[in-house]
């Protein structure tokens, strides 16, 4: 009879165990996480480990990507794609003559230009990395620092910008205007040949809501495909949502929560000190404040940051498993540049993750890109 009592406390204990586990990932198996991870129902999934920060009512968990958004004011027509997707290679929007939106996203580097910044109007060096417009459809804003409210509204800074395309919009719209074989293009996307800033703006904007990402071994994962990853990889989508604490920022289907966070890279007191969202708002609590980049092809969007310092994403997992830390500038405590020290996000925390579980993470990373594809370049009218 003792044995009996001592066997059965014991084995409910290792049950209770047993479920507890669900939502650890050093303990659950790997092959549960894939059944449950694979069996393409998100409501069975194990429970994100969240930070006490994150606003639970608006976060949405990963997952495949919706259909393309179209705003009813600007909707979609195959006419008004093809005439955006010209202007977007149009050098003749700039001053010079050659450099077109297509100069910083490139289609065969991921829709990016692959270098730490960009160069624009005489060769001069852009203040930022220049961001992928893939599956930019589902930015809420645009840019790093969120000027743009919408991809309409972004397709008019880079022509006006000096360090860019360097361009009055009054000219490139004249310009364009000027340019006989657009006439049938935009009679065709808008009814009549008339050329105006809002149409251009349109027109790119349709276009750049079409570059959208194939689906990828995640998506294909999660839908009901579970041979598609490696034990590996389903350990690092389990740490994703859980212990290296990524969900928190990079949420929803598009891998990004649309928000502005200091991840402790404002570089404060160095010649490379970019204050981010605070610029826009002038806000002291936005200063070092950049959007969450989508992680959707984010091998291909090589440098990271929004400086472009970080040449490898295992450089980008160690920092935030480091907690990220940013030391004060200790020189300007009590000076008057003692108000815009930045305030580091608090969900930066050290992770602790051990060199197995970077791999995995970054194993399940790399499945969130698919392989470059080559696009037709447009013949330009004359």
């Amino acid at each position: 009879m003792k044995l009996k009592k001592t066997i059965i406390p014991l084995l409910f204990l290792l049950s209770l165990t047993a479920y507890k586990s669900i939502d650890q990932p050093d303990y659950i198996d790997v092959q549960e996480l894939r059944k449950l991870y694979s069996s393409g129902d998100p409501s069975i999934w194990p429970k994100a480990e969240l930070d006490k920060n994150v606003d639970k009512k608006t976060f949405r968990d990963i997952g495949v990507l919706p259909t393309v958004p179209y705003p009813e004011y600007n909707p979609y027509s195959k006419e008004k794609e093809s005439l955006g997707k010209i202007l977007f290679f149009d050098p003749r929007l700039s001053t010079s003559g050659q450099i077109a939106c297509a100069s910083c996203h490139n289609p065969e580097l991921g829709w990016t230009d692959n270098l730490t910044r960009s160069f624009g109007h005489d060769r001069q060096t852009g203040k930022r990395n220049s961001m992928t417009i893939l599956n930019s459809a589902y930015a809420t804003s645009l840019f790093w620092d969120g000027r743009a409210k919408s991809l309409e509204d972004q397709a008019q800074f880079p022509i006006g910008d000096p360090l860019e395309m360097n361009e009055k919009l009054t000219i490139a719209v004249d310009k364009i205007a000027k340019i006989k074989g657009y006439n049938a293009l935009f009679e065709a996307a808008f009814g009549n040949k008339e050329v105006s800033l809002q149409r251009i703006q349109y027109a790119i904007a349709t276009f750049e809501r079409s570059i959208n990402s194939p689906k990828s071994k995640f998506d294909q994962f999660v839908s009901g495909k579970s041979d598609a990853y490696t034990d590996s990889q389903v350990k690092g989508l389990h740490l994703f949502r859980t212990k290296a604490q990524c969900i928190n920022c990079h949420n929803t289907p598009y891998f990004s929560d649309n928000q502005f966070h200091n991840d402790g890279q404002t570089l404060f007191g160095t010649k490379n000190e970019d204050f981010g969202r605070y610029n826009v708002t002038k806000n002291k609590a936005d200063i070092g404040k950049f959007r969450t980049p989508t992680l959707r092809e984010v091998v291909n969007t090589k440098p990271w940051m929004h400086h472009g310092h970080f040449p490898s994403l295992l450089d980008v997992v160690e920092l935030y498993n480091l907690g990220n830390p940013s030391p004060v500038q200790k020189k300007y405590l009590g000076t008057e540049r003692d108000s815009l020290i930045p305030k580091a996000d608090p969900m930066l925390k050290k992770l602790d993750l051990n060199k197995e579980e970077i791999n995995d993470l970054l194993a399940f990373i790399e499945t969130l890109s698919t392989p470059t594809r080559r696009i037709i370049i447009p013949t330009l009218p004359k």
